[in-house]
């Protein structure tokens, strides 16, 4: 094994809180609002989910990259994170299918990161403090030039982030003779969502994020879908406006992360900024109706306001969080609706919850019927 040094790294939080680790990645400046996850595996799937665009990830599992990068381990053509902290960055991967280390990708990448970190004690920071922004830099090591460019690094809340990594021009997935169609808004669409629906028998038509509805309609699907994506859902009215036309034609409609979102506030009810989110591989959810646990992937730092969903006539809660009780689930009443806040594709996690996939097929066969 050849061994390497490292040049020193510098992490500053919107605190003030500084820590000192080693470069990693590509030597460089990263920004972003510093965001934790708690899963064992699935690194490279997490780098490339659009949903944590503007997001620097702050790694809880010791050693990251020591299974190396596989081509087809992606939910995104490019990474999306703004940059990595980590404890140990493995350079030497143990798996055959391997085609590269991590340390290559994030060359590839220009991807910035910072390794030697105390995470632990960053995560129990963050946990206790709540999500703020952050600025690594292993070519900065002045910190009153840190604080400066951290600065000018806005708030999550109340930014619009689902446009820069929507499809710019729509297009198909699937297989073009099969008996369903539905139509996907791209709000940051992750490659396994597109799988799961593929598979049960649905043609796709993705449609970029600033697509209307009489754009969507013409193409005449028997079902839509909103997907999962980055940033505030309270910054894209025209998103939310579409879900509202949507729905009141009494197609059969899922939403998943970002767009169950969109559909609570198309029925008038709130969102809010969490303390810290959700994000891991193993996070209890209830089953209101059936009583069961799944074990559920998440990635979310916004929710869904309880007490709105609470007293609104036409909509129920089907889900909640087994460890803050926050909402997971709903469903519109007197319309063909529904949406949850994790993530059923599960890539990474658990497959306890792809039966959500089998439900929204069913409802577009029994409305075609």
């Amino acid at each position: 094994m050849k061994y390497q040094s490292k040049p020193d790294a510098v992490l500053l939080l919107e605190d003030g809180t500084v820590f000192y680790g080693k470069a990693a990645g590509k030597v460089g400046t990263a920004t972003g609002e510093i965001c934790f996850n708690t899963g064992m595996t699935g690194y490279q799937e997490i780098f490339t989910d659009p949903s944590y665009y503007g997001q620097i990830m702050l790694t809880t599992n010791a050693h990251i990259g020591n299974y190396g990068i596989h081509a087809d381990e992606i939910e995104s053509e490019q990474m999306k994170i703004s940059g990595l902290i980590c404890k140990n960055f493995n350079i030497q991967y143990s798996r055959p299918d391997a085609k590269a280390s991590i340390q290559e990708y994030y060359e590839e990448e220009n991807m910035v990161a910072i390794s030697d970190i105390d995470t632990r004690a960053l995560v129990r920071h963050i946990r206790d403090k709540g999500a703020m922004n952050g600025i690594i830099s292993s070519e900065i090591i002045d910190i009153n030039e840190l604080k400066k460019q951290l600065a000018e690094v806005p708030s999550m809340e109340g930014l619009q982030l689902c446009s820069k990594v929507s499809t710019k021009e729509a297009y198909f997935y699937g297989d073009e003779n099969a008996a369903l169609k539905v139509a996907v808004l791209d709000l940051g669409v992750k490659k396994n969502i597109l799988r799961c629906l593929a598979d049960r028998g649905c043609y796709l038509k993705i449609f970029p994020m600033n697509t209307t509805f009489e754009e969507m309609q013409a193409w005449s699907p028997d079902g839509y879908f909103f997907s999962n994506g980055p940033g505030d859902p309270a910054a894209m009215p025209e998103v939310v406006e579409n879900v509202k036309k949507v729905t009141a034609t009494g197609h059969p409609v899922f939403g998943i992360c970002l767009g169950h979102q969109a559909l609570a506030l198309s029925e008038g009810i709130g969102t809010y900024k969490m303390h810290n989110g959700h994000r891991g591989i193993n996070h209890p959810v209830i089953n209101l109706a059936t009583g069961k646990c799944e074990v559920t992937s998440q990635n979310h730092g916004f929710g869904v306001k309880g007490e709105d969903v609470e007293n609104h006539p036409t909509v129920e809660v089907t889900h909640r969080n087994l460890n803050d009780d926050t909402i997971e689930g709903i469903r519109i009443i007197d319309k063909n609706a529904f949406s949850v806040q994790y993530h059923p594709e599960s890539s990474p996690g658990p497959h306890d919850s792809r039966y959500l996939f089998d439900n929204f097929v069913a409802n577009i066969k029994a409305h075609k019927n």
